[in-house]
């Protein structure tokens, strides 16, 4: 007999796989996770007491100036203090009803909130305001996005992009939205896109490289999930990523080592979780040693 794994045990392996891949692309397709320049990772030096007493000092001193109210709502926004940045935007709409960007802001505060109504609400009068503001139709797509709604998403993204917005959100979803609908050359150029526009970003690598995966090209996806560690190693999609394709690769010591890595970081990420115990005293199969 041959050495190696069976006929049956390699098309066993292939679709277990195949599995683990849809499960990573059905994630990123609904990924909450939004990349460069949205208010999703907490960063209390936004919120320390130097800070915020510095930009209240410009308050103090320019009382009736909306862009200090914006400011400083964007630090509190930042340093996950929501309530005191919805403040400070209401203030400035307050102050300045035609501040289009301080609609863009409260939305995006509200939908952290979790009142998508008033999000939604907010982008509309920022969009009515300023109806080339890229930043209101990418706050919105996002909003329609997670919401199910792809096509008026895709609408909102296609518009900033049509607007010449060199935010890179508007490229990775877009991207996002057609990698969820399989077409993975396409998406595979916007991510590239938000890459260019953002090089020292994880997550357009990470789009990138599982639309490389669901082509075929191991190697680049590889490459695109290793950058991504490089960036930033307290990601867990990039770990999971990672260990997908040693799992393809049938070295299953290297993808269980890297699907801990990530469940570390995040106990609730269902494919780090599904892949340990997938790949957890596997070992490497015959076949990769061949």
């Amino acid at each position: 007999m041959a050495s190696g794994l069976t006929a049956e045990s390699r098309t066993r392996s292939r679709v277990r796989t195949a599995f683990a891949l849809t499960a990573l692309l059905s994630l990123a397709a609904c990924n909450t996770a939004d990349p460069v320049s949205d208010l999703t990772r907490i960063d209390t030096a936004q919120g320390s007491q130097e800070n915020i007493a510095s930009l209240s000092a410009v308050i103090q001193r320019t009382p009736n100036d909306p862009e200090a109210y914006n400011i400083r709502g964007a630090a509190y926004g930042r340093a996950g203090n929501y309530r005191e940045a919805l403040k400070d935007f209401d203030q400035a709409i307050a102050l300045e009803p035609s501040s289009f960007r301080a609609y863009a802001n409260r939305a995006l505060i509200y939908r952290y909130m979790g009142d998508q109504q008033k999000a939604l609400a907010d982008y509309n009068q920022a969009i009515s305001l300023n109806s080339n503001y890229d930043a209101a139709y990418i706050g919105r797509g996002e909003l329609y996005r997670l919401a199910g709604r792809s096509t008026e998403a895709f609408q909102d993204f296609e518009k900033a992009i049509q607007l010449d917005t060199t935010d890179p959100r508007a490229y990775h979803r877009r991207g996002m939205l057609y990698q969820a609908s399989g077409q993975h050359q396409f998406a595979i150029e916007d991510f590239a896109k938000a890459i260019s526009l953002a090089p020292n970003q994880p997550y357009g690598y990470n789009g990138r490289g599982l639309s490389y995966l669901a082509l075929g090209d191991d190697e680049n996806a590889f490459t695109d999930f290793n950058t991504a560690i490089r960036l930033d190693e307290d990601l867990a999609e990039s770990w999971a990523n990672q260990a997908l394709v040693y799992e393809k690769r049938g070295e299953n010591d290297k993808a269980a080592r890297s699907y801990a890595r990530a469940l570390a970081l995040d106990p609730d990420f269902a494919p780090a979780r599904d892949g340990v115990a997938r790949t957890r005293g596997a070992g490497t199969t015959t076949a990769s040693r061949v």
